[in-house]
């Protein structure tokens, strides 16, 4: 199909090129969003207003379709800092020290639980469960956040979610266009995954293994003061109502008073604010209370901090098998992506409420709110800045395109975008390989906008023309498509996809995970590629 580039189309193209050359060089990609919007609609336009108009258009379309995943975050971190003010957070994740007692042993669990759940949920509701659970412990053992962040996207955004085996949604999506069988595209789909997964991953432990530290408790109360606006860049804000934090050292006059005798006497560090335990006694106001008072409250307060450490990953494995039973029986409901996540929300948002209630019976209105408000807080301050860069990449596609350049209903939305990848595909030479690293790229493209399905049909209808044309099987070139549009847009390569989750529970920033992550998922795609041509 002939496609008519017009002036916009090359702006556009401009833009995009000037944001890779940006991420190149490390700097923020904020600038020349915002201005590529700017100038892509006003010379679409033609019009000054509508080009000032669409600045605040595009973060308003994609705050809109990104809010789920800043609430999800919002509501499991205000979840956590009502579980950390009682000190359960910390009993809740012992068990695991028993397997992940180190860097390289956190790394590979949090690989293998991201892959299974994401297989079988989608990556959506698989993040918050092990951002909840598992990656605390991970950071204990020793394990940078950024290697957190890296396992969790490529082996849930990318690996799990570019097969899509169980659901079987994105094969389905290929298959349809290029006219193949879908099993036959999610077949190879699954070893091309496995492929960019397990190379992706090698070259991840070998340029992470440096950064892996001595596990420690300090490492977790180091990175939970971490705001996740930028790696190592503290939160300022130690106001933490009822002391904790840098409280450990001032709970009582004297070094030898009530509280730190009943932690040696019920086997508590105390004079560590690491320890689950140690938060609970430095609570007790020893000089108010008889020692039997304090006795009982110490005991109150630990009993409330082992039952939610019980009952927070009990709650969520009593939803991880609700799904299955909804995935493989017909006795429930079969909740999918965002259904999904937004259970996780629920049970995050039930739980801060009881755990605040337990915490703080007379204020728990005030606290839970307060918690809350933190948690948004820090989905904003870290995850805030992909608004206007993700309405850039909207402006191209054709589902936001009309919302942001305020067209009528009865006016067709320009898809900007696919108009760029429909030309080029038209140069392509006629050779396997050529082809093969052809529709990849194209993929890739067609994945800047973030949402990561949205290019299968078209690398699906380029795969089932191309196919016959260079003498490969159309199955093999769509499955390759996708890899390239769901590694690239589902949440590896672009910051402003669902990483955003990732690293917001990695407590990194999303910019810099999705530039660590360029080297390895790229060298696993060309890999792929090489071998899926001589194979398949």
């Amino acid at each position: 199909m002939e496609v008519n580039l017009t002036a916009a189309h090359w702006v556009y193209l401009t833009g995009i090129l000037v944001i890779l050359a940006t991420m190149m060089f490390r700097k923020n990609i904020v600038v020349p969003a915002v201005l590529g919007t700017f100038l892509t609609a006003f010379v679409f336009s033609g019009s000054l207003v509508t080009g000032l108009a669409s600045i605040f258009n595009a973060s308003l379309v994609a705050a809109k379709e990104l809010f789920n995943i800043f609430l999800i975050i919002a509501l499991v971190t205000a979840m956590l800092g009502a579980l950390r003010q009682m000190g359960a957070d910390r009993l809740m994740v012992a068990p695991f020290r028993k397997v992940m007692r180190g860097g390289t042993s956190s790394f590979l669990v949090l690989a293998a639980v991201t892959y299974l759940i994401s297989l079988f949920f989608w990556p959506t509701p698989a993040v918050p469960l092990i951002g909840a659970v598992l990656i605390p412990v991970a950071i204990r053992a020793g394990l940078s956040p950024m290697a957190v962040g890296m396992s969790i996207a490529i082996c849930g955004q990318g690996m799990a979610l570019s097969a899509d085996y169980i659901i079987k949604v994105a094969p389905g999506l290929s298959a349809t266009a290029a006219g193949v069988d879908p099993d036959v595209v999610a077949d190879r789909a699954l070893v091309m995954s496995l492929i960019v997964g397990f190379t992706a991953l090698i070259i991840t432990w070998f340029t992470q293994r440096r950064n892996m530290r001595t596990p420690a408790p300090e490492l977790l109360t180091e990175w939970e003061s971490q705001s996740g606006l930028e790696i190592g860049r503290k939160s300022h804000d130690d106001n933490n109502s009822g002391g904790g934090g840098n409280s450990a050292g001032t709970t009582s006059p004297s070094g030898s008073g009530a509280g730190n005798v009943m932690a040696a006497q019920l086997n508590i560090p105390a004079a560590s604010g690491s320890s689950a335990a140690v938060s609970v006694v430095e609570r007790v106001d020893t000089t108010d209370l008889s020692a039997k008072a304090t006795i009982d409250h110490v005991f109150k307060s630990i009993r409330a901090a082992r039952t939610f450490a019980f009952l927070v990953p009990a709650a969520y494995l009593a939803f991880i098998v609700y799904l299955l039973v909804g995935k493989f029986t017909s006795l429930v409901p079969d909740l999918k992506g965002g259904d999904a996540a937004a259970m996780v929300g629920g049970i995050a948002a039930l739980i801060l409420f009881a755990a605040a209630a337990t915490n703080d019976k007379q204020g728990f209105f005030e606290t839970t709110s307060e918690h809350l408000v933190d948690g948004l807080v820090f989905a904003f301050k870290a995850m805030g800045i992909v608004l206007p860069i993700a309405g850039f990449f909207f402006i191209g596609n054709g589902d936001f395109s009309a919302k942001i350049l305020g067209l009528p209903a009865d006016v067709t939305a320009p898809t900007l975008l696919f108009d760029l990848v429909n030309a080029a595909q038209s140069h392509l030479p006629q050779n396997p390989f050529v082809t093969s690293f052809g529709i990849l790229i194209i993929g890739m493209i067609a994945g800047l906008e973030g949402s990561g399905f949205s290019g299968l049909p078209l690398t699906g209808s380029l795969a089932g023309a191309l196919g016959p044309a260079v003498g490969m099987d159309p199955a093999t070139l769509a499955a390759i498509g996708q890899m390239g549009n769901i590694w690239s847009g589902g949440g590896t390569l672009v910051a402003w996809s669902s990483l955003i989750a990732v690293a917001g529970f990695a407590r990194v920033s999303v910019i810099e995970l999705a530039r660590k992550c360029f080297i390895p998922v790229c060298s696993g795609l060309v890999l792929m590629t090489i071998v899926s041509v001589l194979i398949f």
